[in-house]
């Protein structure tokens, strides 16, 4: 009787530890991140900010959408933009020499309609950042709302130079110190339009300021960024619980979750230089579809073997899941190494984290002569939840 109620009590701390790692959430996609980009572009003539925000978040944030098809129509669209123009000034400050700037030159706010990649698009003149003067955008969209995963990812262009960081969490401003060498590298002239589309057909500012590299500014809002990815990435973590949950040695184990790392770490560094681009309607069905094959794979089968072969295919697809919140933004290249490390390092901390935590009650589970009903269970449980997504990004997206 007491080894029983030992085991039940195992039971039900892996089944805490399960449900902990995969926390309901209020959306259908399991890959629920609203995000935005910021571009700030500086010039001597005046600061113009690019803000650009996901479609299905501008419905979170103002409504607008009467007919209940997930979009917004143009008419739709023309009936919401005062206020949602109103909520982004709310909650969007810019600061120079610690003053507020008021947005009294919006250039434009527009749809632009692009498929499930649609986006409201809007442009905001501000006055010039003098020399030694400092330049902060703090952006609280989201908040106070803890079941919304926010990021706003934000690229900066002074002169020759580019800065990166990205902002979610209880980690929302950003700031700089403008010098006297970082004025000196702004064209006199030039309009942030003009100065952009320079850089797009690959020029270069003209000026004689060194080439001094940001890098590292942002690399730790990028490892904070990979860390709560992979946290508020439901189908990743129960995919690797998946893996975790059949009986291995610790040598099998190791060369699952190092397969893993490689493997993501691969898709998704070529994802995010723009070297493949695969689309999320097949990437996100295909990592459903790995959740339910390794669940499956755990149900038929009595010992696993050659584990880490499976996992490094998956791994790959899986990776390419991991770029997605990264791969729209620009980041300069002299900044991207440290920030795709950062970021990979945070979605790797969490992950073996999961698997410290786990590993000792999985041991303690497969002791149990009920371990196999145990695998089984949790498995079937992975195979249904694998399933619905399945299911949901194949044809209700």
């Amino acid at each position: 009787m007491f080894r029983l109620k030992s085991a039940w009590r195992l039971a039900i701390c892996l089944t805490t530890a399960l449900l902990l790692l995969l926390p309901f959430h209020r959306e259908v996609d399991a890959h629920a991140y609203s995000a935005s980009y910021t571009t700030l572009t500086l010039t001597k003539a005046s600061t113009e900010m690019t803000f650009a925000l996901d479609e299905l978040s501008v419905i979170e944030l103002v409504g607008g959408d009467a007919n209940k098809n997930g979009m917004l129509e143009p008419e739709e669209f023309d009936a919401v933009k005062a206020e949602l123009a109103s909520v982004l000034q709310k909650n969007i400050t810019l600061k120079i020499n610690g003053e507020s700037q008021a947005w009294t030159k919006t250039e434009s706010l527009i749809l632009d309609r692009k498929g499930d990649a649609t986006r409201v698009i809007m442009k905001v003149a501000f006055p010039p950042v003098a020399a030694s003067q400092p330049i902060a955008l703090t952006d609280q969209l989201y908040l106070n709302d803890a079941a919304t995963n926010y990021v706003n990812l934000l690229t900066i262009q002074y002169g020759k130079q580019k800065s990166t960081a990205a902002l979610s969490g209880k980690n929302r401003t950003w700031a700089l110190q403008m010098t006297e060498t970082d004025y000196a590298g702004l064209p006199q002239d030039a309009q942030p339009q003009q100065l952009q589309a320079a850089m797009q057909a690959g020029e270069e500012p003209q000026n004689d300021a060194p080439d001094e590299s940001k890098a590292g500014l942002g690399w730790f809002s990028f490892f904070t960024l990979g860390m709560s990815h992979i946290l508020t990435g439901y189908d990743h973590l129960l995919f690797l619980f998946s893996l975790l949950i059949a009986r291995q040695t610790f040598k099998q184990y190791a060369a699952m979750i190092t397969a893993f790392t490689i493997a993501h770490s691969i898709t998704l560094s070529l994802t995010v230089f723009g070297l493949i681009d695969v689309p999320p309607a097949i990437v996100e069905p295909a990592i459903a579809l790995s959740i339910c094959y390794v669940a499956l794979d755990n149900m038929i089968r009595n010992q696993v073997s050659y584990r880490w072969v499976l996992t490094f295919l998956f791994g790959l697809v899986h990776g390419m899941g991991f770029a997605d919140v990264l791969k729209e933004m620009d980041i300069p290249r002299s900044e991207l190494a440290v920030d795709l490390i950062s970021f990979n390092i945070g979605i790797e901390t969490v992950q073996v984290t999961m698997v410290a935590i786990l590993l000792p009650l999985l041991g303690l589970l497969h002791r149990w002569k009920y371990s196999k009903r145990a695998v089984f269970a949790g498995s079937a449980t992975a195979l249904a939840l694998g399933g619905i997504w399945l299911v949901e990004r194949l044809f209700l997206n």
